[in-house]
This record gives structure tokens, C-alpha cells and sequence, in this order.
């Protein structure tokens, strides 16, 4: 195991995250604004940080407010703010009970208020009320099915905003006629504002047809009342919504090349929009590991090659794990035995899937310590239990909840 390889990709990344805290940026385009009789209302796994950062600019601007993010998310009380914990990726009842409220809140503003609206990654799950007859197990049921069957972010969101009182443009049309200012951390690859926390202050771009095609391309059982709401359209046109990405995934992948330069290393991004199976992600960043190693190409070592993207499992097996675990243990079969090389695979936001990981820093021993262990990688890996594979041998990679959400970052460093 090469510990100065690993403590400098772990350097970089935590670099690379720090570059994106929602903070400076909050407070930077908060400045620009002239912002007055705000009320806050802040959603997602980032929803605490951003709320704080406003607070700390407009002070008593802020009339009253509210933040719903996700469990052990929050830092604390906010003063004149009500705090919210939730379910994610899954939404609970907090979750509608806390969207209700942030309902009563911005009820009842006229043109002279302005709801200053947070949003980060997470969002879709921590801000939901059902639609009409939409129950919220059948919410549950449906949400669920479609993070196992491989569909991809855009995909499920167009079911989500069509079954939602909140979501693809539905909240701002219910504060209409009050100014809606938004202000985005974006954890989707293309930045689609209808996309991000499934829109609920951005004119919707999917239909309801879109929504019925998802849920037949993935076979999702639905009952007949879903299918009945599902038709109902979301709003394709917003006149009191206006809208700021303050931070994304470019930028952090751009930080992560600027400070492995700074150690020394020939840096360069190979993409910031990987969305493919997170397996054959890993077994094709593995791939590139190996040719820099073997063969000093693409670039030669000592480099770094930045990744970022938001990548899916298929779930087939019973096992435990995220997609950036996932990732990285493939990635780690790529490489076994190869000496100073390393790749690392994390969620910015210090969470992936349903564990206390971030993700996974594997090297060329990582297989090895697994099947020391008396475990096999390969079967771990075919029953998605990548998190106990990793767990063994001392890969897993735990940080916390970071305060901000922009995607996932994958890191390849060779010497």
C-alpha cells in the first residue's frame, strides 16, 4: 500500500470538495442581489450550510423560514429559521411534514415578497407532497423501484414531477405572485434546472407521457390511481421564477487538477458527465489506470486523471454498498498487483447509497486483502456488496456529510 499516494489523492479531493461548499458562493451572489421581505426556504442535502450563509448576509432580511434536509444534516439551529431532517433517497413522513409546512410558510405572499429558494442535490426526496390520491407508500414503492432498475436521474424525476404538489414548477406556482430567487447547487451533469431537485421552481421540460414511457421502459408496477395522476401536467411556463447555479461538478474537477499540479502531478479531466453502470465504470477507469502504469499513456507519471459524473447500479444481489463503492472495487480487479497507482471514487455530499461511506480508495493490493480476508471480490461485486468488500480491506473511504452535493469525483493517480 502506497501511503503517500493515497494521503495525496485524498489531499486532492478533500480540496476539490472544500472548492464547492456552498458558502462563499451563497454569500458571494447574495451580495450581488438586492434582496428584501425574504422569506427562506432551503431543501437538500446542502440546505443547512446555504441557510446559514444567507442568514449570515441578510440577517433580519430574512422574515422567517425554513430548511428540510437529510438526517444528520443539520448543524444546529439557525436563528428565526425551523429545521427539518428527512428521508433520502427515499421520502418519509418527516419528509411530507416538513414540505407541508415550508407550504404554510410561503402561503398567503403578495408581489412586494420574495422567497429565496436554496436547492441542492437531494432535493427530490427531502421536499414532497403527493398529488391528489398518490399515497406516500405508493410514492415509496415506485421511488424504490426505480433506483434498483438502473434508471438514471432525468428518468425518475419525470415520474417524481408528475406525481408531486411541489415539484416540476408546481412551487412556484403556488407563491405566485411573490418573486422566487433561486439559487442552485447543482448535482446534475447537465445542469437541467428542471432536473435538479426535480424542479419545483423551473417550468417542467418532461411530459406525462415521459413519465409513463419510464415506468414501462422499467417495468414499475403502478395502480391505477398513479396512472390516473401521472396525466395531469406540470407547469411549462413560470413568470415570477429567477435562477442561479452558484456551484457544480465542473468546478470541483477543475480544483482537483490545480492542486494535484500543485504536488507535482501532469493533471487533466477526462469528463465531468460520466452516466453509465457504475461496474463498467470501474472496469473502464481500472483500464486507464492500467495503461498509465504499463504504458505512460494518456499522460506521463507522475499524473492525475479527474473523472466526475453520477453513475447507476442495476441491483441484482442482496448486498450492501453505493455506486462509487461499486466503482471502485471494479476498478480495483483492473489493477490488482500494479504498484503507485490508486483510484479513488466518492460522493461529494460524504454519502453513497444507503451507507456510512462516501465511497472507495482502492490501489493494486486492495483484491489481494480482500481475498486474504477468506472472501472473493468478483462475487462480492456481482451481489452489489461492494461496501463489505472494501470494509475488509480498508478501503472504504467515510468523511461525513461535506455541507454540499455536486456529483460524484473519481481520481486516478499514478507515480
Amino acid at each position: 500500500m502506497n501511503q503517500r499516494l493515497r494521503q495525496d489523492a485524498l489531499t486532492i479531493v478533500e480540496e476539490s470538495i472544500r472548492s464547492v461548499l456552498p458558502d462563499n458562493a451563497v454569500k458571494q451572489k447574495l451580495k450581488e442581489l438586492n434582496l428584501s421581505r425574504v422569506v427562506l426556504v432551503a431543501i437538500g442535502k446542502a440546505a443547512w450550510r446555504m441557510a446559514k450563509a444567507a442568514k449570515e448576509v441578510l440577517k433580519e432580511r430574512i422574515k422567517k423560514g425554513i430548511v428540510i434536509t437529510k438526517y444528520k444534516h443539520s448543524e444546529g439551529e439557525i436563528e428565526g429559521l425551523e429545521i427539518y431532517e428527512a428521508g433520502h433517497p427515499i421520502p418519509d413522513e418527516n419528509t411530507i411534514r416538513a414540505t407541508e409546512r415550508a407550504l404554510e410558510i410561503v402561503k398567503d405572499l403578495s408581489e412586494d415578497d420574495t422567497v429565496l429558494f436554496l436547492i441542492s442535490g437531494g432535493g427530490s426526496s427531502l421536499f414532497e407532497k403527493p398529488k391528489g390520491s398518490v399515497t406516500l407508500k405508493q410514492l415509496q414503492s415506485i421511488t424504490d423501484q426505480l433506483l434498483k432498475s438502473g434508471a438514471n436521474i432525468e428518468e425518475i424525476n419525470a415520474v417524481r414531477k408528475h406525481l408531486s404538489e411541489v415539484k416540476g414548477g408546481r412551487f412556484a406556482q403556488k407563491v405566485f405572485p411573490a418573486r422566487v430567487v433561486c439559487l442552485i447547487l447543482s448535482d446534475v451533469l447537465s445542469n437541467r434546472l428542471d432536473v435538479i431537485a426535480s424542479g419545483p421552481a423551473h417550468p417542467d421540460l418532461s411530459t406525462s407521457e415521459d413519465a409513463l414511457n419510464v415506468l414501462k421502459k422499467y417495468n414499475v408496477r403502478v395502480d391505477e390511481n398513479v396512472l390516473k395522476e401521472l396525466k395531469d401536467e406540470t407547469p411549462k411556463s413560470l413568470s415570477n421564477v429567477e435562477s442561479y447555479i452558484v456551484a457544480d461538478l465542473k468546478l470541483a474537477c477543475e480544483k482537483a487538477v490545480e492542486v494535484a499540479e500543485r504536488f507535482g502531478y501532469r493533471g487533466a479531466i477526462l469528463t465531468t458527465s460520466l452516466d453509465c453502470e457504475a461496474k463498467e465504470a470501474g472496469f473502464f477507469v481500472g483500464s486507464i489506470a492500467k495503461e498509465l502504469v504499463l504504458h505512460d499513456r494518456p499522460l506521463k507519471k507522475p499524473c492525475a486523471l479527474v473523472l466526475g459524473g453520477e453513475t447507476v447500479v442495476h441491483v441484482k444481489g442482496k448486498g450492501k454498498g453505493g455506486r462509487n463503492q461499486e466503482l471502485a472495487l471494479a476498478a480495483a480487479l483492473k489493477i490488482d498487483s500494479l504498484d503507485n497507482v490508486v483510484v479513488c471514487s466518492l460522493g461529494t455530499d460524504g454519502t453513497d447509497g444507503p451507507t456510512d461511506a462516501a465511497g472507495g480508495i482502492v490501489d493494486g493490493k486492495t483484491v489481494q486483502r480482500i481475498k486474504d480476508a477468506g472472501l472473493e471480490p468478483e462475487e462480492l461485486l456481482e451481489n452489489n456488496d461492494s461496501y463489505n468488500a472494501l470494509k475488509v480491506s480498508k478501503d472504504l473511504l467515510i468523511t461525513g456529510p461535506t455541507g454540499t452535493n455536486v456529483n460524484d469525483l473519481i481520481l486516478i493517480l499514478a507515480k
